[in-house]
C-alpha cells in the first residue's frame, strides 16, 4: 500500500506567504506518512486579479516556486505532485498553467499545462482564465512506484475523454480551484464518475475558503477509490487528508467488473 496525501489552501496574492503555508501543511502531510503529495491549482498565489499571475510567470527549470518543490520533495524523499504554478508562455502576458512533478530525489520528472480554460458568466460570477492563460496541448502522466499516475487540473475534470486518454491509470490527480457555485453542484460526483469509469484512485487538491480577491472556492480535496467510494475529504479551510492506495483493492475491482477490457472504443 501507498500513503499519499491532498494538501488543501487559501492562496493569497502573496506568494512568500503561500511558500510557507505549503511548507508548513507538506511538513504535515510527511508527518501522516504520506509518499505522495498533491498541492492545489494556483497554491503559490492567488492574485487580485487574474493578472497578477503573469507578473510571478517563472521560465522552467528556474525560479523561486520551482526551488520550493524540489527543496521539499528532495528534503522529505517523497513524491510531489505541484498542484499548478504560472509558467512563462510564448504568448505576451499570458502564462502556462503548469503542473510539474518531482521525484523523491527532487528531479523533475513530469509536467502537464492545463489543457481546458475554465469560463464561467452567471449572474455576478464571471470568469474566463483563456484571458491570462495559454492552453497546454498533450495529455501528461508519469510513472510510480505503485504504478501510472494521471494528470489534470481543475476544469478538465468535466472533459472524460482527456482521462480515457491517459491510459491505464492507478491513480488520477485533480488540483483545483473551482468556484464554491459550480463546486456545490458538480464536484464529488464528477471526482466519483472519473474514478469509477477509470477503475483507479483519484486524488483531488483543492483550494477552500475566502480569498482575499473575494473570490470563494469550494474545498472538499478528497480521495476518491475505484469504485467510487470517497475515502477522506476536507471541506473547507486549509489542511491535509491522507489515504491508501490499495493495489489488491484495484486489482479486485477491475477483475471483478473488467469494463476496461470490455471497451469497444
Amino acid at each position: 500500500m501507498t500513503i499519499v496525501a491532498a494538501v488543501q489552501m487559501v492562496s493569497t496574492p502573496q506568494v512568500l506567504d503561500n511558500l510557507a503555508t505549503v511548507r508548513r501543511l507538506v511538513e504535515q502531510a510527511v508527518r501522516e506518512g504520506a509518499e505522495l503529495v498533491a498541492l492545489p491549482e494556483y497554491w503559490p498565489i492567488m492574485g487580485m486579479s487574474d493578472v497578477d499571475k503573469v507578473a510571478q510567470a517563472e521560465p522552467e527549470g528556474s525560479g523561486p516556486i520551482q526551488d520550493c518543490m524540489a527543496e521539499l520533495a528532495r528534503e522529505h524523499g517523497i513524491w510531489l505532485v505541484g498542484g499548478t504554478l504560472p509558467l512563462v508562455s510564448p504568448v505576451d502576458g499570458k502564462v502556462l498553467n503548469t503542473t510539474l512533478v518531482y521525484d523523491p530525489q527532487g528531479q523533475a520528472v513530469g509536467r502537464y499545462d492545463k489543457i481546458h480554460l475554465f469560463g464561467f458568466n452567471k449572474g455576478s460570477e464571471s470568469y474566463d482564465e483563456a484571458r491570462t492563460i495559454v492552453p497546454g496541448e498533450a495529455v501528461g502522466s508519469f510513472a510510480a512506484p505503485f504504478g501510472r499516475v494521471g494528470l489534470s487540473v481543475c476544469y478538465d475534470l468535466r472533459f472524460p475523454e482527456l482521462f480515457r486518454a491517459m491510459g491505464e491509470c492507478a491513480l488520477i490527480i485533480v488540483p483545483a480551484a473551482f468556484t464554491h457555485t459550480t463546486g456545490l453542484a458538480h464536484w464529488e460526483v464528477l471526482l466519483r464518475a472519473r474514478a469509477i469509469e477509470n477503475q483507479c484512485y483519484v486524488l483531488a487538491s483543492a483550494q477552500g475558503g475566502l480569498h482575499a480577491n473575494g473570490r470563494r472556492t469550494f474545498g472538499h480535496s478528497m480521495l476518491v477509490d475505484p469504485w467510487g467510494e470517497v475515502k477522506a475529504v476536507l471541506r473547507e479551510g486549509e489542511g491535509v487528508i491522507t489515504g491508501k492506495l490499495d493495489d489488491d483493492f484495484l486489482a479486485s475491482v477491475r477483475e471483478s467488473l473488467p469494463a476496461l477490457k470490455h471497451r469497444k472504443l
